[in-house]
C-alpha cells in the first residue's frame, strides 16, 4: 500500500511539473517595484528568452513555472534597469583614457594631475576633461602661463567639466598653427578669452574647434567603450543616451554589440551636420535590440558655467554680456524643417532663457502641429515664465545633479528674478507630463543615485542646503524612479519593450542595497547596485 501511495506522490508530482511552464529565470522574495501604470509592487517575476513572461507572488509564480534558475531575492529592493536620458557614454570612454581632472579643487592640483600624468604615459600630448574654477577658491578662469613653464614642448588640452571651455598652453596653439598673438579676432558661437590682445589660453565653444589634437586609434575607442560600459553596469545603468556621436562611432557600437562585447542598450543621437543629415535621414530609424538610431543631437548654446548660455538680458555678474548661440538663427530653421520631415527627433541642448525660447518656438514652427514627435530639449535650465507652456507636446529632458552643482553661484550669473525658472523640474513635469531624468556624465558623476537624490532631496551629499534648493520643483520618489525608467524610455519611443517590469519587455533589472523609495533622504546617494540584469542575465 505504501508503495502504491508512493508511486502516486511521484506520478502526481511528474505531471505537475509537465504542466507547469518553463522559464530561464525565477526570482523570488522581492521588494519589487513594477514602474507600471499603477506603480503596483510584486515579489516574484519569470524570465524566459531575455522577456519578463509572468509578474506576481511568490505562490503564483512557482506554481506555474519551473526553471532553470531561482534567484532568492530576500526581500532586497529591485527596480527596472536605470535609463540614463542624457549622458556622453563614448566621452566617457575616452576620458577614461585620459587625465581625469573631475573634482579638484585647485588650479595647482590639475597641475599635479597633468604633471603626473606626463610622466606616468610619457604623453606627446596631454588631454582631459572634468576641470571647474567654480569649485576653486578663486573662482576665475584659469590662464596658461604655469602650463607653459611646466610643459614648453608638449601641447597640453583640457576641456572645463562641462564640455564648452578648454584651456591649451602655448605648444597646444603652435600644434593647431595658432599663438598667443595670432588667432582669429572674431568667430561666431564662441570666444577667445584675450588678456591686453593676448590669448590667455582659455577658449569657449566654437573657438575650442580650432585647436587640433590627435585622433583616438581604434583600439583606444573600443577599450572606451568597454570601460564605459563596465562603470555604467556597476551604478544599475541598462540603457544609455548618447547624445551627440558620428557615424562612425555608431558603426563601432553596432558591431560591438553584434559580436557580444557591447551588451549596453544605446540612444544614439547623431551630431548634427548636414552630412550626418544626408546620410541618416534617408536611412530612416535604424534599430536593434540594443541600438536606436532615430534622433539627432542639436547645440543651442553653451554653458551656464562658462556663460556660454544665451540669456535674454545680460549676465547679472558680467556687464553687456549674453552669450552665443552655436549656429546662426537661420540654421535651426533649417535643420529643423529637414528633421520635421523625417520619422527622426530633434534633441537640442538649450540652457539659457534666450536658447530655449529660439528651440521652442523653431520646433513648433517645423513641426506646424504635427502630433507625438517627442522632440526633446536637452537641459531646459533656464526657461522664461511665458516660454513653459510650449512643453505642451515638447520633452523636457532634465539632469537633476546639474541644479545641485550649480546652485552656489547660478544666482550670481543669472539674478534672482531668472532664478524662479531656473531647473524647475516640477513645472516642467506638470506641463508636458513627464520629464526624462539624465546625469550629462562625465559632466556630472555617473551614478543615478545622484539624480535621484538631487531630484528628491534638492540637496548636495553634505545636505546643504538644509532645506533644499527651491524645493517647490523637487520631484517625489515616484516621479524620480519613473523618470529614470519608464519616461525616459517614452522619450526615446521604447516604452513598449522597456522602463518597467511587466510581461513582454526586456528582463533588464537591479537588485540594490537599501529601499531608495523609503530609505532616509540623505542616504538615499549611498545607494550601491548588488547586480545588474540585462535580458535577464547577470552583467554585474
Amino acid at each position: 500500500m505504501k508503495k502504491i501511495i508512493l508511486s502516486l506522490v511521484i506520478l502526481s508530482s511528474f505531471f505537475a511539473c509537465q504542466q507547469q511552464e518553463k522559464a530561464d529565470l525565477i526570482v523570488i522574495n522581492a521588494n519589487a517595484y513594477t514602474v507600471n501604470t499603477n506603480f503596483d509592487k510584486a515579489k516574484s517575476f519569470a524570465v524566459k528568452d531575455g522577456k519578463f513572461m509572468a509578474v506576481g507572488t511568490n505562490e503564483e509564480i512557482q506554481n506555474k513555472f519551473i526553471a532553470t534558475e531561482t534567484l532568492d531575492a530576500k526581500n532586497q529592493t529591485i527596480v527596472p534597469g536605470l535609463i540614463d536620458a542624457h549622458c556622453h557614454f563614448f566621452g566617457l570612454g575616452l576620458s577614461l583614457q585620459n587625465v581625469d581632472l573631475r573634482g579638484t579643487k585647485s588650479y595647482d592640483e590639475i597641475l599635479e594631475k597633468l604633471t603626473a600624468f606626463k610622466k606616468e604615459k610619457n604623453a606627446d600630448y596631454i588631454t582631459g576633461r572634468g576641470w571647474d574654477q567654480n569649485d576653486w577658491e578663486v573662482k576665475e578662469f584659469p590662464t596658461k602661463e604655469k602650463l607653459d613653464k611646466l610643459f614648453p614642448d608638449t601641447p597640453v588640452a583640457i576641456r572645463r567639466v562641462d564640455g564648452h571651455a578648454l584651456l591649451v598652453n602655448e605648444a597646444a596653439l603652435k600644434y593647431s598653427g595658432l599663438s598667443s598673438r595670432k588667432f582669429p579676432k572674431k568667430i561666431s558661437g564662441g570666444e577667445f578669452i584675450q588678456k591686453n590682445g593676448k590669448l590667455t589660453g582659455v577658449l569657449i565653444d566654437a573657438a575650442m574647434s580650432y585647436i587640433k589634437t590627435p585622433n583616438t586609434t581604434k583600439k583606444e575607442e573600443i577599450q572606451g567603450l568597454l570601460d564605459a560600459q563596465k562603470v555604467a553596469f556597476s551604478y544599475g545603468l541598462t540603457t544609455v543616451n548618447d547624445a551627440g556621436v558620428g557615424k562612425s562611432t555608431i558603426d563601432l557600437m553596432d558591431s560591438l554589440q553584434k559580436s557580444g562585447d557591447l551588451k549596453m542598450r544605446i540612444y544614439a543621437m547623431v551630431s548634427v551636420s548636414q552630412k550626418n543629415l544626408d546620410y541618416f535621414i534617408p536611412k530612416g530609424i535604424i534599430k536593434t535590440d540594443r541600438l536606436n538610431v532615430r534622433s539627432f543631437k542639436v547645440y543651442g548654446d553653451g554653458a551656464l558655467g562658462s556663460r556660454g548660455a544665451v540669456m535674454r538680458k545680460p549676465y547679472s555678474d558680467r556687464d553687456n554680456h549674453f552669450g552665443a548661440m552655436i549656429f546662426n538663427p537661420t540654421r535651426y530653421t533649417e535643420i529643423a524643417n529637414q528633421i520635421a520631415k523625417s520619422d527622426y527627433q530633434m534633441n537640442t541642448h538649450a540652457i539659457g532663457d534666450s536658447a530655449n525660447t529660439h528651440i521652442l518656438k523653431t520646433y513648433k514652427t517645423a513641426l506646424k502641429g504635427q502630433k507625438d514627435r517627442r522632440w526633446k530639449i536637452e537641459h531646459a535650465q533656464i526657461i522664461s515664465p511665458e516660454d513653459f507652456d510650449l512643453f505642451d507636446n515638447i520633452v523636457p529632458s532634465i539632469q537633476p545633479t546639474h541644479a545641485t552643482s550649480d546652485m552656489y553661484w547660478a544666482i550670481d550669473r543669472v539674478g534672482k528674478d531668472r532664478m524662479k525658472g531656473a531647473y524647475a523640474f516640477k513645472d516642467l513635469l506638470n506641463k508636458y507630463g513627464s520629464v526624462a531624468l539624465g546625469t550629462d556624465f562625465p559632466v556630472e558623476k555617473v551614478s543615478p543615485f545622484l539624480t535621484f537624490s538631487a531630484a528628491v532631496t534638492r540637496q548636495d551629499t553634505e545636505g546643504y542646503p538644509k532645506d533644499g534648493f527651491q524645493m517647490e520643483n523637487a520631484l517625489t520618489r515616484e516621479e524620480t524612479l519613473r523618470g529614470m525608467t519608464i519616461w525616459a524610455a517614452h522619450s526615446n519611443f521604447e516604452e513598449n519593450e522597456k522602463g518597467s517590469i511587466e510581461v513582454g519587455k526586456f528582463a533588464d533589472f537591479i537588485i540594490l542595497n537599501q529601499n531608495i523609495m523609503e530609505v532616509e533622504g540623505s542616504k538615499i546617494h549611498k545607494t550601491k547596485v548588488v547586480a545588474t540584469y540585462l535580458n535577464g542575465k547577470k552583467v554585474y
